[in-house]
């Protein structure tokens, strides 16, 4: 019990961790690329950039009252654990927008070079972003609208952020009077979706072993007592050319735990043959959770109830 609840603080401390370092880099590419290139961004930031030029109030004051409203929606669908999160997401990134706006007051950085401007900046926005949701938190705005997406559809995060986005920087337009601003908005949205769905899928990437050893019993016990606590499967096979029973486990677990598969084999059975290959989806018990949409009981076709003759009379047929 003791070992589960160091692991369970160390997580959470994780977690936490992460997701302030994301809110940082977020923060830095908005404030500092983004906001004096008059370059808009999407979500909650992007509409309180448009109401900054517009009428000068702060950032930091819009951006979090924006996302209050948007946190009571999310804490009746995605619960109270991710709510707690992004709330601390929204006030770490408040707090970074506020210091950023200190320490960068004028566009300092890249003056007169907006493209890239737009790039750096939307590579700091995509890390800060994927740090935050794979880490279970959020920066909130169009964050939240994304994992509700995700939570019941297996639907790129990037995509969804993307598709909401683009309309909120078409309206910097309405600010800006330039087309080509509103461009550069929508070249920083393409890429902060494509760094954003790079950092999260590093995270779930499986992989695939084929392992064929003469121990193969002593390589399941070690990988079913040690964590993560993987299972594998054995597999009765022959060799074509030797004629050769041989055992074959089959073990899908984390990118990140093949390095320690491979010297529990090492350690094992060094004249073992192995296969690594990437999969594409792996759904399941300690894995990614099918996202599905379930059928209504009521459309289930009805059945009337049998009679216990009827039945009595069909188990004597079966017999």
């Amino acid at each position: 019990m003791i070992d589960i609840n160091r692991k369970s603080v160390y997580r959470e401390l994780t977690d936490y961790v992460m997701i302030g370092i994301g809110m940082m880099f977020y923060s830095l590419g908005w404030v500092a690329f983004y906001l004096p290139n008059h370059i808009s961004s999407g979500g909650v930031a992007g509409l309180s950039s448009i109401i900054y030029w517009g009428t000068h109030t702060p950032v930091q004051f819009t951006y979090f009252s924006m996302n209050v409203v948007l946190l009571a929606i999310a804490l009746r669908i995605l619960g109270l654990k991710f709510c707690i999160k992004t709330i601390y997401g929204v006030l770490m990134m408040t707090a970074f927008i506020a210091l950023f706006r200190n320490v960068f007051p004028n566009p300092t950085i890249l003056r007169g070079e907006p493209f890239m401007a737009c790039i750096i900046g939307s590579c700091f926005c995509g890390i800060g972003l994927g740090f935050g949701l794979s880490y279970h938190g959020s920066s909130g705005g169009s964050d939240i609208v994304a994992s509700i997406i995700n939570k019941y559809r297996d639907i790129s995060l990037g995509r969804v952020i993307l598709l909401v986005d683009m309309i909120i920087v078409t309206l910097s337009y309405v600010v800006l009077h330039s087309w080509e601003q509103v461009i550069y908005g929508y070249v920083g949205l393409i890429v902060v979706s494509f760094v954003l769905d790079q950092v999260v899928s590093m995270g779930r990437k499986s992989v695939q072993f084929l392992i064929i050893s003469e121990r193969h019993e002593e390589i399941c016990e070690r990988v079913i007592r040690t964590p993560p606590y993987r299972s594998c499967t054995v597999i009765d096979a022959t060799g074509y050319y030797s004629g050769n029973r041989l055992k074959v486990l089959v073990l899908v677990t984390k990118q990140r735990e093949a390095s320690e598969v491979f010297s529990m084999i090492d350690e094992i059975d060094p004249h073992a043959f192995v296969t690594q290959s990437s999969v594409i989806g792996v759904y399941g018990n300690g894995f990614d959770k099918f996202k599905v949409k379930r059928r209504s009981k009521n459309l289930q076709p009805s059945v009337e109830p049998k009679s216990d003759k009827t039945a009595e009379n069909e188990s004597a047929q079966h017999l």
